[in-house]
């Protein structure tokens, strides 16, 4: 609850070194320009889940999606898989997870993500595949280490989408630019719960 750390700020530190490498390597990029398109990448993806999290349901369903992920899928686990080379399983969860975060607004996410960052939509859209799964593990280990309840995680991604915003740059442009022809940017509750029920929860 640091104020000068964000969420995102901390997850960004949790990838330095042999994660961000592996993610430049999968992407076909260098260093620099990944670390960059990971930095807009992660305010985007915490951002548009505050904004589902903004009602009481949206928060309860990912809550619960996030305490069923369990330990197996920890954030060393996915990371782990990660530097071990492609998983295919995690980038098509990962693609069902974006589907849930950004709605009907996916695609609007990756190509405004590909031309800020000069990544380009299908390699953008690969980014947040690989990166989903490593935020909701993020997320599970704060809620499962920091006994946190859907109110209280509500409000915290609720926060970090404000302060987004508030700090701009390329993740909280594209974020406000998202919201905002979003209008509220609904995602379908029955989606929301079907996370925790099925995606999140190891059965498929």
């Amino acid at each position: 609850m640091n104020a000068s750390t964000s969420l995102s700020d901390e997850l960004m530190s949790q990838l330095q070194g042999a994660p961000l490498q592996h993610l430049a390597q999968q992407l076909g990029t260098d260093t620099a320009q990944t670390q960059q398109a990971v930095g807009a990448a992660l305010p985007l993806l915490l951002g548009a889940m505050g904004n589902n999290s903004a009602q009481p349901q949206g928060a309860q369903a990912l809550f619960g999606a996030l305490q069923d992920h369990g330990s197996g899928n920890g954030l060393e686990s996915i990371l782990g898989s990660l530097l071990g080379g492609g998983n295919p399983g995690a980038q098509s969860d990962g693609g069902a997870i974006l589907g849930h975060i950004f709605g009907a607004g996916q695609q609007r996410a990756e190509t405004g993500l590909g031309e800020a960052t000069g990544l380009g939509g299908g390699n953008a859209a690969n980014l947040l595949k690989m990166l989903a799964p490593i935020v909701m593990a993020f997320l599970a280990q704060r809620v499962q280490s920091g006994g946190m309840t859907a109110d209280s995680l509500g409000s915290t991604l609720g926060q970090e989408r404000d302060a987004a915003r508030e700090q701009g740059g390329l993740g909280g442009g594209l974020l406000g630019s998202l919201l905002d022809q979003n209008g509220d940017g609904q995602v379908g509750l029955e989606d929301l719960i079907k996370i925790g029920g099925s995606l999140l929860g190891g059965r498929r």
